[in-house]
């Protein structure tokens, strides 16, 4: 039997989502997209949504195994996709929590900053190399996140954030051993529970600021654009070189 690739519990109205691709990093897939997107949509209501990586990394990015096979159109699908994903997570009528270790990488990392609280480990490293390429995914939630500054300074070059550095920017809320994490998920439960499903509801609508429709748009007007399989290759060119390089020196 094939093994899921997000696997799903509902425990004391905890729902834990666990992206269950270790070899490959967690990288997201189109499948796996679709089955957060429907665990967080149709899921009998919990108290708190967690989302982890099952292995060494969080998530390596969006799934790139099969370029070879992909037309623009296809690539342009699955990011649409993601971002209706991303929102779901980030407009879900719950919190959510993102437990994330290793590498946290594109996709992986937007999964991360989408969600209510983002506890990083001390080792995790986080990149947005979307800009690379030319797509723009959850810009606009990791500048309200951050701010403009912050958030255009990581976007910039794609550059590597360390743990540290996405606590001191608000881009993680906290920094916990994995050791820590169960109690940290114990402790963000009792608090949700205190408040009833429909205040919790209504607060988190009435705090979000709703640009599901730009976001959307704004992946249309960038991976839309001809050519995105050729700039998604020549970036993966581009990092196989610079890993290369490293390696030599």
């Amino acid at each position: 039997m094939t093994a899921s690739v997000v696997t799903t519990t509902l425990d004391d109205g905890v729902l834990t989502l666990t992206l269950n691709r270790p070899k490959a990093s967690n990288a997201l897939s189109l499948d796996m997209a679709e089955a957060i997107y429907s665990a967080i949509t149709s899921a009998p209501y919990p108290r708190l949504a967690v989302i982890k990586g099952n292995g060494t990394n969080f998530c390596a990015g969006f799934d790139l195994s099969d370029m070879e096979a992909l037309s623009d159109a296809d690539l342009l699908w699955r990011f649409l996709r993601i971002e209706t994903m991303l929102q779901a997570v980030h407009h879900a009528p719950f919190p959510t929590v993102a437990l994330a270790q290793g590498h946290i990488i594109g996709a992986g990392a937007d999964l991360f900053a989408a969600c209510s609280y983002r506890i990083a480990a001390p080792e995790a490293k986080l990149r947005f190399p979307g800009w690379n390429f030319e797509l723009a995914l959850g810009t606009r939630r990791l500048e309200r996140l951050i701010g403009k500054d912050a958030a255009l300074d990581i976007l910039l070059d794609g550059r590597i954030v360390l743990a540290q550095e996405a606590k001191a920017v608000r881009l993680a809320t906290q920094i916990a051993d994995q050791s820590e994490w169960p109690k940290t998920i114990e402790t963000l439960a009792a608090r949700t529970a205190q408040m009833s499903t429909f205040s919790t509801q209504q607060m988190r609508s009435i705090a979000a600021t709703d640009t599901r429709a730009q976001d959307i748009a704004s992946v249309v007007a960038t991976a839309g654009r001809p050519g995105l399989k050729d700039r998604i290759m020549k970036y993966q060119l581009a990092v196989q070189k610079a890993r290369e390089k490293r390696r030599q020196s």
